[in-house]
């Protein structure tokens, strides 16, 4: 059995009882497994087969829409490698999900998936994190761009305003009741608050074409910084994946259960 833990990983509960177990990330982004690796934590890349088909309009909070789609991500995952291998299941399947909403008048548009949910002008989340309380607005998803073009006006839109970055977070793990696997999700809200820039600033962004595979258009570990005057929540949720919620999170199922991962 491969060791997915690192030496430089902190000595953390919860990674030392992922130590000598399968773990397994249901994304091939780059972004989730370098933030991983940055944290400590190598695990196998199997992604997931799932259609990703919801309609966000379907959903009464959109808040629920990433967590409902890496639920059956990291379930697709889990069955399918409990199925091409019985003798060696997955320890642990994380998976996420995320999509970007952008706040106006208009009813919500069909849209592709994103990495992440990003929501301008976003409402105030149900999280331990104390945010701002912002204006009541419709909630629009923002894609990821299709053209430079398309980048320039998403950028133009959210600039000097406020973005709401949500993602889904989803675990999957065997027991021994039926079906066989348990699932525990979270999510995580952070607030990205745009400067107000010139518009050659935001061209010449656009020009460099950074943002073109981004949910929001911007990569805020990037160039796309440049546009950001500050955020409230956790970094690494903007970047791709949540780690600090993360970790939280898998330390507070350890503490509600003992016996998690023992089967």
């Amino acid at each position: 059995m491969p060791n997915h833990i690192l030496p430089t990983a902190l000595k953390l509960p919860a990674i030392k009882k992922l130590e000598g177990k399968r773990i397994v990330l249901a994304s091939n982004s780059p972004r989730r497994q370098e933030i991983f690796r940055t944290f400590g934590l190598v695990p196998d890349i199997v992604p997931s087969k799932f259609e990703e088909n919801f309609s966000p309009s379907s959903f009464t909070d959109i808040h629920e829409y990433p967590v409902a789609t890496a639920t059956q991500k990291a379930v697709e995952v889990y069955e399918r490698l409990v199925e091409e291998d019985p003798d060696n299941p997955p320890d642990l399947v994380i998976a996420g999900q995320s999509i970007a909403l952008f706040i106006s008048e208009r009813v919500y548009e069909r849209v592709r998936l994103a990495d992440t949910v990003v929501l301008t002008h976003a409402q105030p989340s149900t999280s331990d994190v104390s945010y701002s309380v912002l204006p009541r607005y419709n909630q629009e998803l923002l894609e990821k761009p299709i053209s430079k073009e398309d980048n320039l006006r998403m950028l133009l839109d959210i600039n000097g305003g406020v973005c709401e970055v949500v993602t889904g977070v989803v675990v999957v793990y065997p027991v021994l009741t039926a079906p066989g696997y348990q699932m525990k999700f979270m999510d995580e809200r952070t607030l990205v608050y745009f400067s107000d820039n010139p518009r050659h600033v935001v061209e010449a962004y656009v020009e460099n074409g950074e943002g073109l595979d981004r949910a929001g258009g911007f990569a805020i570990q990037g160039l796309g910084g440049l546009l950001v005057r500050k955020i409230e929540g956790d970094y690494y949720n903007v970047v791709g994946f949540p780690a600090s919620s993360f970790f939280a999170f898998m330390d507070l199922l350890l503490e509600e259960d003992p016996d998690f991962l023992e089967v």
